[in-house]
This record gives structure tokens, sequence and C-alpha cells, in this order.
């Protein structure tokens, strides 16, 4: 079992505490697991303030301004999360498609202006190349993600092969459990670890954490 007050899990992961402190920085390195990586493929990026009204009916302002629209026939779709690479800088974020822009090119996507400086571009650019995927059920899960990298870094000599979402309680108005299943394997044997966080929703700070084998 890991806790907030285990020095080494402290060490271990830098966001144990404050894990969406990290999120809003929106630093995103590369997705670090290629069990759940996606092929990236070629795209461009421009940007925009957004606006008041979208075909999706989302705002641009969901996901803290993290939003972009892509074409009509473009084959990612409203609510969709992507995984967006700027190879220039090494910076990588991920994006919810929030609008749908008539006659846009499918491999190009209109980045908020606060993605387009997230990922160490230059506005005045106006047009940059990105690398671009569709990102996996488990990682748009917010905790599912940030459970999946602890447990990878805990099982470092194994490879994380199947994810399930277990349940979700509210334990109290201050406390919420969600816990999730991985199956690990390594050269040896296949195992299943449960991995539980308890947070509080109104800030998204962790209270604990529970990781152990079943």
């Amino acid at each position: 079992m890991y806790s907030k007050t285990n020095p080494y899990f402290t060490n271990l992961y830098p966001y144990a505490y404050h894990p969406y402190d990290a999120a809003q920085q929106l630093h995103y390195q590369d997705v670090m697991y290629p069990d759940f990586r996606q092929q990236f493929v070629s795209g461009q990026a421009t940007w925009t303030e957004g606006g008041g009204l979208t075909k999706c009916g989302i705002p641009w302002s969901d996901n803290l301004y993290m939003t972009a629209a892509v074409g009509e026939n473009s084959p990612y779709q409203c609510g969709q999360t992507l995984h967006i690479s700027y190879p220039v800088t090494g910076r990588s974020i991920l994006v919810e498609i929030v609008d749908q822009v008539p006659g846009y090119p499918d491999n190009r996507l209109n980045v908020h202006r606060r993605v387009f400086e997230t990922l160490g571009a230059n506005p005045q650019q106006g047009v940059i190349d990105i690398q671009i995927a569709p990102v996996s059920q488990v990682e748009q899960q917010q905790w599912g993600r940030y459970l999946l990298e602890i447990t990878q870094t805990a099982y470092s000599g194994y490879n994380i092969t199947e994810y399930n979402f277990v349940n979700k309680t509210q334990e109290s108005p201050s406390r919420t459990r969600e816990t999730y299943e991985y199956s690990l394997q390594s050269v040896q044997e296949t195992i299943t670890v449960r991995a539980s966080v308890v947070y509080n929703p109104g800030n998204n700070r962790v209270i604990s954490l529970d990781i152990k084998e079943v």
C-alpha cells in the first residue's frame, strides 16, 4: 500500500499531493506506456480565441481551455480527447474536441490560444506542425490515468496489458473513491493489481491511495 505520508511514494510520484496542479500546467510528456499509445499522425494546428457557441455544444472554456475544433469530416468526434505533440519544443498536451469547422482539413486542429502557447508555440506563427493521436479510454478518465502511471511506476518490471474501471463511490461530500484494476505481465507471470484513490471532489486533491495485488 502507498500513502501520502510515505516519503518513498512522495519521491516516486512528485504530483501525489496535488495531481491536477501538474495537470493544470499541462506540460504533458509523451505517453510513457506503449501498450496504451496509439499511432501518431502528422497534422497542423492553428489557434483561435474560441467563441460563445460551438457545434458540439461544449464551451471553449471546458477542460481549462485545453480545447480544439476539427473539420466536419474529421475522424475525430465531439467530446473526444486527443493527445497532440509539438516536436519543436517536445511538449505534449491533451485537448478536448468542442467544435467543428466547415471545410477544414482532416489533419488540422484549430486549438484555443492557450493550447498553442502551452505547447510553446508563438501565436505569431499562425500554423505549426504537430503529431496527433486519439487517447485511450483509461487516459480520458483522469484518475484512471493517474493510477495507471503510479501502478506502472510501482511495478516497473511489468507491462500493463489490460485495464478496467471498477467503481466510483461518494463516501461523503468531501470524499470520493474511484477504483480500477490493471492486468500486468512480466516474463514470469501475470498479476492483477487493484488501485484506488480517495480525493476531495471540491478541489481534486488526493486524500489517500491504495494499490494491492488481488
